[in-house]
């Protein structure tokens, strides 16, 4: 098994890789698209602003690859903002279009009664009512037009969408890597288990 982490210049590549480390897939990190094509698995990581990601991922025309790769049916785990950038549209640093896996915006948290970032480990509810713990960092969330996109919600100053997924395009707004046991099984399953 073989998983590309892709490199757009920012995120938090080498805790992913540390993370996938434990269950011993060959990771290769990279924005080159004949690597990326060569692997069964990608991770879309990212830490940073919205805006800066995407201009990142369009000048290296990593957008076209990306989804080059899931048409080919790759599937695509996207991370905290990995997982934004999976939407049509993000407004952090001003509007600016995504990826367009999922027909969402991403907007700021709302509220000033709370901290922003929203910071540390939260229950995320999945659709079939089990729960567990996740490490979030994150003072943006995905707000999706349909419910059938989002498959586990985190509360924090009211529900917002933890987890996306459709087609082989999955996205977590918390952090996998940094999540102990409940993030490594939720990183062994998508590696190890057939796409959605």
């Amino acid at each position: 098994m073989r998983v590309g982490i892709i490199d757009y210049g920012m995120g938090n590549l080498r805790s992913v890789e540390g993370a996938l480390a434990l269950f011993g897939p060959e990771v290769a990190i990279t924005a080159d698209a004949d690597q990326l094509q060569t692997c069964d698995r990608l991770i879309l990581p990212g830490v940073g602003s919205f805006r800066r990601a995407m201009e990142n991922i369009r000048a290296q025309h990593l957008d076209e690859s990306i989804h080059a790769l899931v048409a080919a049916g790759k599937p695509l785990l996207g991370i905290c903002l990995g997982m934004q950038l999976l939407a049509s549209h993000g407004t952090e640093d001003g509007e600016t279009e995504g990826l367009g896996f999922f027909d969402a915006r991403v907007e700021r948290f709302p509220f000033t009664d709370r901290a922003v970032p929203h910071v540390g480990f939260n229950p995320v509810t999945f659709r079939d009512d089990t729960s567990a713990d996740f490490y979030f960092v994150h003072s943006y969330r995905m707000v999706c037009r349909s419910d059938a996109d989002v498959s586990g919600w985190c509360d924090y100053g009211g529900r917002f969408a933890a987890v996306v997924q459709k087609r082989g395009v999955l996205g977590t707004q918390f952090h996998p890597e940094k999540s102990q046991s409940n993030g490594l099984k939720l990183l062994r399953r998508f590696i190890f288990e057939p796409p959605c």
